[in-house]
C-alpha cells in the first residue's frame, strides 16, 4: 500500500542541510522564508497565484510515517539523529501570502513561511513544485480566458499531461475562469462541473456516421454535443440535425480552418432552423488562436496541450529563500543573497495594490523594513488594497482555504483581480509587466 505522505516530495538537500543544522544547534533558530519570482516569463504582462490551496492541502500530509522512515534509513539518507526528529515532524509555524487567484508581478512577496529552520525548509521543494505549477498554468488560462471575451473556456489536456498534474491543471484552470474539465477526478476533489460526451473513435466504431449519432443522442438526449469533422464536416452537420432535431445541443469542430468552419455550419445550422445550437472548437487552441476566433460565431473552446503546459512559460520561476533568522539576541534580522543576477532582498515584507480614482492598479507596493514593523503593518491610505492574508497560524490551516471551497473563493478572487488591471494590460503582444513593482520601506 502506497502511504499518502507528501514528505518524500522534496529534495535530498532539504534533509541533510536538516541533518547538519541539528548536529549543529541551529536547527530551532525561528526563521522566515518567502516565494517570490525575480521576473515574469518574457512576453508575459500579469501573473496569477493558483496552487495556495493545493499547497495547504500538502503540508497537512506532510509527515514522516514508518513507511518513509524506513526508506531513508535503508537509503542513508540521512542519520539516525535526523530520523528521531522526521519521526515526530509537525509543521507548528505560519503561513501567510496572496490569496489565490490574486495577479502577482516579479518581487511580489506571494508566500511568505515562519517557523524554526528545521520546520520550514523541509516545505520548500513541494511547496515550489505547485505554485510554479499551478502558477504557470493559471497565467496561460488567464489569458485565455481573457481573449475569449465572455465565452466559455472547456479544459481537456489530461492527455497530454502527468495523471497528477492534470488534476492540477484542472483546477488552476478553474481558478482563472475556465467553465469546465473534462478530468473528473478533479470534478470529484475540487467540486468542478466536469464536460465531454464522444471522440472520433465511438463515430469511427459505427457502420455509418448516421448510427454513430443516433446512438449518442439515444443515449445521451437531443442536448449533447455531436462531433461532425470525422468524415464532411457539411455532410456531419446536416446528420446531426437529422438524428437530434433542431434542438441539438451543439456541433463539436475539431480540425480543419475553424474560422471559416465556424461561419459556413454557423450558417447551415441556422438554414436548418437549429438557430439555439452552439458550436463548439477544439484542435490544439491557445490564447492567439482563441483571439484569432474573437469575430467567428463561436460559443466555447476546448483547450488542452497548450493549457497544461503553460503555453509556453511551464513554469514561473518561483523561488522560496530565506529572508530573516533568529540572531544571537533572540530577534529577527534580515539575511539577504547577494549573487550576481539571483539576489534577494532581506527581511520579512507585505504587501499591497495601489490604485487610482477609477479603482484601476497603478503598481505593486512591496513593504520592507523592522521586522515587528512589518508583521503589524496594514495599509492605511484609501489607495492601498493590502494583499496578505493569513493561511496558517500555529501549525493550523485557517478555514476557506482548500477544497471546493478554496477554489471557489480563488475564482472570485482572479475575476475580481484581473478586473482591477489597467487597460491594455490583457494584450497578448509582448510588453514589461502591467504594474511597477515599488519598495516603501518602514
Amino acid at each position: 500500500m502506497t502511504s499518502s505522505s507528501t514528505a518524500l516530495l522534496t529534495d535530498r538537500y532539504e534533509l541533510t542541510m536538516l541533518q547538519a543544522a541539528l548536529a549543529d544547534g541551529t536547527a530551532g533558530r525561528r526563521c522566515v522564508f518567502e516565494v517570490f519570482t525575480r521576473r515574469l516569463p518574457h512576453g508575459r504582462r500579469y501573473g496569477v497565484l493558483a496552487g495556495t490551496g493545493r499547497v495547504l492541502e500538502a503540508l497537512a500530509d506532510f509527515r514522516f510515517g514508518p513507511e518513509e522512515l524506513d526508506w531513508l534509513a535503508r537509503e542513508r539518507v540521512v542519520d539516525d539523529a535526523t530520523l528521531d526528529y522526521l519521526a515526530g515532524y509537525r509543521f507548528t509555524g505560519s503561513v501567510s501570502g496572496y490569496a489565490e487567484g490574486e495577479m502577482f508581478f516579479p518581487h511580489s512577496p506571494v508566500l511568505t513561511v515562519e517557523g524554526t529552520f528545521a520546520e520550514a525548509v523541509l516545505l520548500e521543494t513541494v511547496v515550489l513544485s505547485v505554485l510554479n505549477y499551478d502558477s504557470a498554468v493559471a497565467s496561460a488560462a488567464s489569458r485565455m480566458t481573457s481573449a475569449a471575451i465572455g465565452r466559455p473556456c472547456l479544459e481537456m489536456g489530461a492527455r497530454r499531461a502527468h495523471e497528477q498534474a492534470a488534476v492540477a491543471a484542472a483546477r488552476a484552470a478553474a481558478v482563472a475562469g475556465f467553465a469546465g474539465t473534462s478530468n473528473l477526478e478533479a470534478g470529484r476533489r475540487y467540486g468542478l462541473p466536469t464536460i465531454g460526451t464522444a471522440a472520433h473513435a465511438f463515430t469511427l466504431l459505427h457502420d455509418d456516421e448516421e448510427a454513430a449519432f443516433a446512438a449518442q443522442v439515444a443515449s445521451s438526449g437531443p442536448g449533447t454535443t455531436l462531433l461532425v469533422d470525422t468524415y464532411d464536416v457539411r455532410r456531419g452537420v446536416e446528420r446531426a440535425i437529422a438524428a437530434a432535431g433542431t434542438g441539438l445541443g451543439a456541433v463539436r469542430l475539431d480540425s480543419g480552418d475553424l474560422g471559416v468552419l465556424a461561419q459556413e455550419v454557423r450558417a447551415q445550422l441556422d438554414g436548418l432552423g437549429a438557430r439555439d445550437t452552439r458550436i463548439v472548437v477544439t484542435s490544439d487552441l491557445d490564447e492567439y488562436a482563441i483571439a484569432a476566433l474573437a469575430v467567428a460565431p463561436v460559443d466555447s473552446y476546448g483547450v488542452g496541450t497548450s493549457l497544461v503546459t503553460g503555453s509556453g512559460a511551464p513554469t514561473c520561476g518561483m523561488v522560496y529563500k530565506l529572508v530573516a533568522r533568529e540572531g544571537r539576541d533572540g530577534t529577527l534580522e534580515p539575511v539577504a543573497k547577494a549573487s550576481v543576477a539571483k539576489g534577494s532582498v532581506g527581511g520579512r515584507k507585505s504587501a499591497a495594490r495601489r490604485l487610482d480614482e477609477s479603482g484601476r492598479a497603478v503598481a505593486e507596493v512591496v513593504v520592507s523594513g523592522e521586522d515587528e514593523a512589518v508583521r503589524a503593518w496594514a495599509p492605511a491610505e484609501a489607495d492601498l488594497r493590502g494583499l496578505v492574508v493569513p493561511l496558517v497560524t500555529d501549525g493550523e490551516v485557517r478555514p476557506g482555504w482548500t477544497g471546493p471551497e478554496g477554489v471557489a473563493a480563488a475564482t472570485a478572487r482572479h475575476a475580481a483581480s484581473r478586473d482591477e488591471l489597467p487597460r491594455g494590460a490583457r494584450r497578448l503582444s509582448a510588453d514589461e509587466a502591467a504594474l511597477p513593482t515599488v519598495t516603501l520601506t518602514l
